[in-house]
C-alpha cells in the first residue's frame, strides 16, 4: 500500500489507476487455489477465516501456508478442523515465530502472529446441553479472539430450569453486553433468556436431536418462530457466525 501511494504522491500514477491497484492488494492469490483478504481486519474488524472441511488437505496445507508466508500476517482462524488435520498441519508447518492454539472440542486452530487483549467487552455463551458444547466453545474462541471476555455456562436448558436463573443474574451482574445462547432439540432455552433480559439475544440451533428434530431443523424454526422480542438467529451450528455477530454488536455501540 505504501508503494502504491508513493507513486500516486510522486505522480508516477494518477488517482484512478492508484485506486484500482490498492483494491487488487487487497487479495492475495494462492496458485489460483485460493483468494485471500487480508485487509478484513481493518475493514470488518475480524481476520479472515478458513472454513476447512470440504478442502482437499493439499489445498489446505498450501492456503494456510502462504499466508503465514506473506508479508505481516495476522492471526489466521481455521474452523471445523477435525484433530487428525490439526496434527497434520503442525506437522507439515513452519511455525516459527506463530503460536498454535487448537480447541479440540470446538475443531478450531487459531494460529496467532499476536496477541489479542481481551478490552472490548463481555460476552456471555449458554448452552441448553453438555451435547451443544463444542458449538459454544467455538463461539467462545471467536469472541476472544475478536478482543472479548467471554463468560460461559453450559448446560442450563430448559429440563431443569432452575439451573438457568443463578447463572443469567449471574451475567447480568458481570456486565455482559450480548448473549449468545446454543440449543438443540426443540430449541427453547433462546426464547426463555430472551424473557429475562434486555440484551441482545443470539440462538444458534445445533444439530443435537432425533426425531423430528434431528439434524436441528425443529431447534432453528423455533427459534426463528420465537414470541420473546430481541432475538437475532444464525444457522444451525454455526458457533462461527454466532462469535462474529456478538463481536459486530459490541463494536458498534
Amino acid at each position: 500500500m505504501r508503494e502504491i501511494l508513493e507513486k500516486l504522491i510522486n505522480e508516477e500514477i494518477g488517482i484512478e489507476e492508484c485506486e484500482r491497484l490498492l483494491k487488487a492488494d487487497t487479495i492475495l492469490e494462492f496458485d489460483e487455489v485460493a483468494k485471500f483478504d487480508k485487509s478484513r481486519s481493518s475493514r470488518t474488524g475480524f481476520p479472515e477465516a478458513v472454513f476447512s472441511p470440504s478442502k482437499d488437505y493439499g489445498d489446505l496445507l498450501l492456503i494456510v501456508k502462504n499466508y503465514l508466508d506473506s508479508e505481516n500476517p495476522e492471526n489466521l482462524i481455521v474452523t471445523k478442523l477435525s484433530s487428525e488435520r490439526y496434527e497434520k498441519l503442525a506437522n507439515d508447518l513452519d511455525l516459527d515465530g506463530f503460536k498454535l492454539n487448537y480447541n479440540k472440542r470446538a475443531q478450531i486452530l487459531v494460529i496467532r502472529n499476536k496477541e489479542v487483549p481481551k478490552t472490548l467487552g463481555k460476552v456471555g455463551i449458554i448452552t441448553a446441553g453438555t451435547s451443544d458444547i463444542n458449538i459454544a466453545e467455538e463461539a467462545r474462541v471467536i469472541v476472544e479472539e475478536g478482543g472479548c471476555e467471554a463468560i460461559t455456562s453450559y448446560d442450563i436448558g430448559v429440563a431443569g430450569i432452575h439451573r438457568l436463573f443463578p447463572q443469567i443474574a449471574h451475567m447480568i451482574k458481570e456486565g455482559v453486553e450480548v448473549l449468545i445462547v446454543c440449543a438443540g432439540m426443540e430449541g427453547a432455552l433462546p426464547s426463555v433468556v430472551a424473557g429475562l433480559v434486555d440484551i441482545p439475544v443470539i440462538g444458534v440451533p445445533t444439530s443435537v436431536g432425533y426425531g423430528v428434530g434431528e439434524g436441528g431443523v425443529v431447534a432453528l424454526n423455533a427459534m426463528l418462530q420465537s414470541c420473546a422480542p430481541g432475538i437475532a438467529v444464525v444457522n444451525i451450528d454455526n458457533g462461527f457466525g454466532a462469535g462474529v455477530f456478538a463481536l459486530t454488536i459490541i463494536k458498534g455501540r
